[in-house]
């Protein structure tokens, strides 16, 4: 009411009045848990980035609401690990251990390797969408790219003892966090992707998001094999 009075008679002193008693809203009271929007649009399979806008404002760290926000958020957060505050990488691929180890004793050989493919094009599908929605080009609460890749790895050590698993598990994370060689030019591989003009570049962002972890994988495979064959 005093601002529509200090609009009818601009004068000097009713204006600072209007001004200085204008209420001030703290930096917690301007944070919304989406960015820019309450309920960001969720992208689809099939949507192109044109569809949905280029770039969103970044998402504060994420929480459940998210987690459960769609299926893709879902899988690409490791079914909850990646919202680890400590280390999501390390929480994703302990969890990834611990789900091999259970699903060994319900699939056979023939389909956990069905199991660990699929897992490959879905986690695509599902960090693109995933980081799409936070608004991040590479977020640390996407850990399905640990998850697949050290699922490749178990899969292809199988038989292996706990004890050469748990080699595997200390080799790939320090690859991960290293990035030596090709685990760190498969991770700046997509980083120049124009986020604003290129109608893919979410989808690139997936693709990288999964590529450097299946780069590190490998890199562990070949330096456990090298190992053996000394």
């Amino acid at each position: 009411m005093r601002c529509l009075m200090a609009a009818r008679a601009p004068s000097i002193p009713r204006l600072l009045h209007c001004r200085l008693s204008r209420p001030r809203l703290s930096g917690a009271a301007l944070v919304r848990p989406y960015g820019l929007h309450h309920n960001p649009p969720m992208m689809e399979p099939g949507q192109t980035t044109s569809e949905m806008g280029a770039v969103r404002a970044p998402l504060a760290r994420p929480g459940v609401a998210f987690l459960l926000a769609h299926p893709a958020h879902f899988i690409a957060l490791g079914f909850g690990s990646g919202l680890s505050p400590l280390a999501p990488g390390t929480a994703g691929t302990l969890w990834a251990w611990l789900a091999f180890l259970v699903l060994q004793l319900w699939l056979s050989p023939a389909q956990l390797v069905w199991l660990v493919a699929l897992s490959l094009p879905l986690g695509w599908w599902a960090c693109t969408v995933a980081a799409r929605n936070l608004g991040v080009r590479d977020p640390g609460c996407i850990v399905w790219d640990e998850v697949a890749a050290f699922w490749c790895i178990l899969l292809l050590l199988t038989p292996a003892g706990i004890g050469a698993q748990a080699v595997a598990f200390a080799l790939f994370r320090a690859l991960d966090a290293v990035k030596p060689g090709p685990v760190g030019w498969a991770d700046q591989l997509f980083h120049a992707v124009d986020m604003e003009r290129d109608t893919r570049a979410w989808s690139k962002a997936g693709l990288g998001i999964m590529l450097d972890d299946l780069v590190a994988a490998l890199c562990t495979l070949l330096l456990i094999a090298a190992w053996r064959f000394w």
